[in-house]
């Protein structure tokens, strides 16, 4: 696993489990969940913290005090403007390219809105950015968008902050199958199975918040999160035994006796 690096654009990291800085108890609480998660990745939103804070209060310090890489993010915009313009005005307060792409299109359930998304990420990607769009299942959306030059896809599993799991692991398998960008799963996931689960599918990584954030225990679930993701990529590169209908010895029955049995018809 020293070697299985995962690499978006220029950028490379060994965590493929990304974490989000909203909804804990309170900063001592995220500090340390951070550092429980082992996540290199943590996410920002623009609209919503001050990039600029150095006070000793700040998320913003404890983000740059761990060396953590720091992906902005547009939450919050409802129209492929306010989405560039919020991507570059992070790019201006936190020098670099990386943008978590979101545009909204419904309030209440917070899905994308695709078309808009997809003219956002157009427009960033010519300006230079390494663009990482957050969309629904959709492998049609998730192909354009990689035409587009995205540097990785991002499929919702369930409604942002629902904790539902992955909901459609075929059309996610769909898109892992063509992409020739990585594929992160963001948005859903509320258990450590769950994260285990979307792994297994072949994707590259995780995004999370209020999976953690919001548990009982955050500390404890990041660590459960990080064993989680870690297990699950193992998985799918040993490659699961294929699913039979009926049993099939874990011993040969060669040589043993009474082993000339029927078969069930």
């Amino acid at each position: 696993m020293s070697e299985d690096v995962l690499r978006i654009g220029e950028f490379e990291f060994r965590s493929r489990l990304f974490t989000g800085t909203g909804k804990y108890p309170d900063l001592d609480t995220a500090t340390e969940a951070l550092r429980a998660s082992g996540c290199e990745v943590v996410t920002v939103a623009v609209r919503r913290v001050d990039l600029q804070a150095t006070g000793t209060d700040s998320i913003m310090t404890v983000l740059r005090e761990g060396k953590y890489t720091i992906l902005p993010n547009t939450a919050g915009c409802y129209t492929a403007q306010d989405a560039v313009r919020t991507a570059r005005l992070a790019r201006e307060l936190l020098d670099t390219p990386l943008v978590k792409l979101e545009v909204i299109g419904d309030e209440k359930t917070l899905f994308p809105d695709v078309p808009a998304t997809l003219e956002a990420a157009k427009t960033l990607v010519d300006d230079g950015f390494t663009v990482l769009p957050y969309f629904n299942d959709d492998p049609v959306a998730a192909r354009r968008l990689e035409d587009l030059g995205c540097a990785a896809v991002m499929p919702l599993a369930a409604p942002i902050g629902s904790g539902l799991g992955v909901r459609n692991p075929f059309n996610i398998e769909i898109i892992v199958k063509h992409a020739n960008v990585p594929v992160i799963v963001d948005a859903g996931v509320g258990t450590a199975s769950d994260a285990a689960i979307a792994m297994e599918l072949g994707i590259d990584g995780v995004l999370m918040n209020t999976a953690i954030a919001g548990a009982s225990d955050p500390v404890r679930m990041a660590r459960a999160m990080k064993a989680a993701v870690e297990a699950g990529r193992d998985a799918f590169l040993a490659g699961r035994i294929d699913r039979k209908l009926y049993a099939t010895a874990s011993s040969p029955l060669q040589g043993v006796i009474g082993s000339d049995h029927d078969s069930l018809t």
